[in-house]
């Protein structure tokens, strides 16, 4: 009986494809005729297939599980999205409308719309219906190549709904192929309950978050600094309580206003700041000297219609790292395809096809902290889909089609959207 790939003592073998290794700082690591090798989750081997029987015979002791011809397609990393609200109840689609009247975000959120008519549909409903909802637009995201994603939390906004919308969210997880990784978001906005006590509801913030941690359900913190979420003093306190339990963060910074948040999660070494329609010269600085992504999301600035571009020209002289995710929530940004987004950072924020790329690959897994994915790379995770495209240009050049035609996680190929 043949081994099955998951096997210590096999081995997989993915052969004459042309695969984009995203080796390096630059260049889509192109290698015409490639080949992978696989065990277990692990990539083993990259390179021409021309040198695969000379790097077979170093595996003498093992045996060849599978042998797969991918007859010239495209390989690439497996997509991450960096960025997601996927677990929320209810939708927004009267807002859309309210805005096409002439209502402003800004407008619709004081008048009680906006988060806080998300919070009330989250806490509603079930678990089950929490956990089916979310799970189906994970499996669309998956369907286009994402094998990594992050979900944020805060829609909850009490300790319960919190650790409610962070544990399906590990569940997902747990059931799906792919790897999520949880953002705890308590710091989104203020909930009824606290209207007009933003200190004390920061204060709880806190308090929660110890617990939420201690249960297992946080890899990292967020929060909104904006003049409609939370200012930079009540950012940082929620800061400080992430920096005691040694738990990264991340910021939603400057996407409607200059507030500083940029800077302020720059010298908390933030992961990631996103939005930064409106970054400072200042903010973009401490972001290069700490070495926090950048994360461009286009599908909100589209469906905002905002006109405030982010600067990319001079992120890209700063050299800080771009990345690319879909934002899906049900306010701001209602899409379920990463591919579009990647059409979307080329033609509003122009930026390049392999800029657009590397911002769904290898910049996205360092938003999230990985850096075990991103790159085909010997002793990188396997994770990686197969598409029905010529060069990776393409990936950021159609929009309205899925070219994959299969994904690799962990070293297996499954189905999207089917459980383990």
């Amino acid at each position: 009986m043949n081994p099955s790939p998951e096997s210590s003592n096999a081995i997989t073998i993915w052969r004459n494809a042309r695969i984009a290794t995203l080796s390096g700082t630059s260049g889509w690591g192109l290698i015409d005729d490639g080949a992978l090798v696989t065990q277990g989750d692990v990539l083993q081997w990259v390179g021409s297939v021309a040198d695969l029987p000379a790097h077979i015979s170093k595996f003498a002791d093992l045996q060849v599980a599978a042998d797969h011809d991918l007859q010239g397609a495209l390989v690439t990393p497996g997509l991450i999205d960096c960025h997601t609200h996927l677990v929320y109840g209810g939708h927004r689609a009267q807002e859309f409308e309210m805005r096409l009247q002439g209502a402003s975000y800004e407008e619709i959120s004081r008048a009680g719309g906006g988060i806080r008519s998300t919070v009330a549909a989250t806490r509603a409903a079930t678990d089950a219906h929490l956990l089916s909802s979310a799970t189906a637009r994970a499996s669309s995201l998956m369907t286009e190549g994402v094998t990594t994603l992050e979900i944020k939390s805060g829609y909850g906004l009490s300790e319960a709904d919190e650790a409610r919308c962070l544990r399906i969210a590990r569940e997902i997880g747990a059931t799906l192929p792919l790897t999520v990784k949880t953002t705890f978001l308590g710091a989104h906005a203020l909930p009824p309950e606290f209207a007009g006590r933003a200190e004390d509801y920061i204060a709880a913030v806190c308090d929660w978050l110890p617990r939420l941690h201690a249960q297992g359900l946080v890899d990292a913190v967020d929060a909104f600094c904006e003049n409609i979420g939370f200012t930079s003093k009540q950012t940082q306190r929620v800061f400080e309580a992430a920096r005691a339990l040694s738990l990264p963060v991340k910021l939603h910074a400057e996407q409607l206003s200059d507030q500083g948040g940029a800077a302020l999660a720059a010298q908390y070494g933030a992961l990631s700041c996103d939005h930064l329609e409106y970054l400072s010269e200042s903010g973009m600085a401490a972001m290069a000297r700490a070495g926090t992504v950048a994360v461009m999301l286009p599908g909100a600035y589209y469906f905002l219609r905002d006109t405030h571009q982010p600067p990319i020209a001079r992120l890209r002289a700063r050299n800080v790292p771009m990345a690319i995710a879909s934002d899906h929530n049900p306010g701001t940004s209602p899409g379920l395809s990463l591919l579009l987004m990647l059409n979307m950072a080329c033609t509003l924020f122009r930026m390049t096809p392999e800029e657009a790329v590397r911002g769904v690959t290898v910049n996205a897994a360092k938003a999230l902290g990985l850096s075990d994915r991103g790159q085909l790379l010997a002793a990188k995770r396997a994770d990686f889909c197969v598409w029905e495209l010529d060069h990776p240009n393409e990936l950021a050049y159609w929009f309205g089609r899925n070219a994959c035609s299969r994904a690799v996680y962990g070293g297996q190929e499954r189905n999207p959207g089917v459980p383990r």
